[in-house]
Formats: C-alpha cells, structure tokens, sequence
C-alpha cells in the first residue's frame, strides 16, 4: 500500500535520505534513481520537491547553515558566558564539525562548485555577524576590547577562521598548531586585546592540551 505523506514531511525524509547516501557512497556516485529506489516514491514526487540533485545539495546546505546559525546565536546571546569563552565557542559553532558537513565542504571546494561555495559563505557571514558583533560590543562595554570597526572585523575573522579550520584542508599537525596560534593573535590584534588573553579560552578548545 502506497503511503501517503505530507508535503514538509516528504521533503525531509527525501533530504534525509539523500545527506546520508551522499555520506556512504559520496555525491559524485549518488543518482537520483538511488534516492527514489531508496525511499520507494515515483520521480514525479521527487521532481515537486527538486528539479535535480542539484537542488536536492542546496537544500542540504541550507539546513546544515541553518543549524549553525541556531547553534551560534543561542551561545553569543548567553551573557551568563563570559565574553571570552563566548567568542571561542561561538567562533567553533561557526565551523562545520559533522560528517555531513565535511562531504558537503568536499562538494563545495571542487571548482565546479565555486558559485555554491561563494553563496554558502555569503550566506554564513551575513547570517552570524550580528552575533559576534554582539559579543564584541560587550567586550568594548567590559574594557576588554576595543574597535572602531566591529563589522569589518569580524567579516576578516569569520573568513579567515573558515579557511584556516576547514577540514577539508589537509594540515599537518604543526602547520594547524601554528595557524591556530595565529588566528589568536591576529584576533587579539584586531580587537586591541590584552596580548595572550584568549589563549586560555581558545587554545583548549581547539586542541584540548595538544597545543602547549
């Protein structure tokens, strides 16, 4: 019997299924005949939802930025957090740390997907700077930081934080130690922070003790 499902639940359970077939047998070798064998419904239904694969990885995307903007905004706006701690936190939550993700970065570096990569930064920088200009004002408010250019400064974090912690890019273990010291201290020069103020709070996070 041909079960019948609402339209919103249908397209979950269509991207459900296809994030993870494109994380067991990689997009690349993922059709959408796969997609519907697997869920069992007609191509018609699959084409009301999605025109193509394609569309079916966007919308992937999105959710998965979507659910970094939920995870971010609800650690910057927590001020019971010190300002510190919550600037790493929410620099973290700003990076794709799922299997999804790491599959969907794999899919957006190839140069046949720079316009897919450029609008998932586009929409990732837009999306959070008001949380980390939130904190960074309540840094300025606390003397710990100060700044004329909050915005700028933290479209250049933000950038440079989702090159330098891709995952996608294959570091050694020295090279990655070293950007991570870094990343601090351009961040700490930036904010005209107390030189080494957020080691304490950063370099754990990222490391757990491996950086001494």
């Amino acid at each position: 019997m041909r079960i019948v499902k609402e339209a919103k639940e249908r397209r979950k359970e269509i991207l459900d299924v296809a994030e993870r077939l494109f994380c067991t047998r990689g997009y690349d070798n993922t059709s959408t005949n796969d997609i519907l064998a697997e869920i069992g419904i007609a191509r018609g239904t699959l084409y009301y939802h999605f025109q193509s694969k394609e569309e079916i990885l966007d919308a992937i995307i999105d959710r998965i930025i979507d659910d970094i903007i939920w995870k971010t905004s609800r650690i910057a706006m927590d001020e019971s957090v010190p300002v510190l701690e919550r600037l790493t936190k929410t620099v973290l939550a700003a990076n794709v740390d799922t299997d999804t993700g790491n599959m969907i970065l794999e899919q957006v570096h190839k140069p046949q997907n720079a316009l897919l990569h450029q609008k998932m930064q586009e929409k990732l920088l837009n999306s959070l700077k008001p949380y980390f200009i939130k904190i960074i004002k309540d840094g300025i408010n606390q003397g710990i930081m100060r700044t004329d250019y909050p915005e700028e400064t933290i479209e250049m974090t933000l950038l440079y934080s989702n090159s330098v912690f891709d995952d996608a890019i294959d570091y050694t273990e020295e090279e990655k130690q070293k950007k991570v010291l870094g990343f601090i201290y351009n961040v700490e020069t930036m904010l005209h922070m107390e030189n080494g103020s957020l080691l304490k709070t950063m370099v754990p996070m990222f490391y757990r003790d491996t950086v001494k």
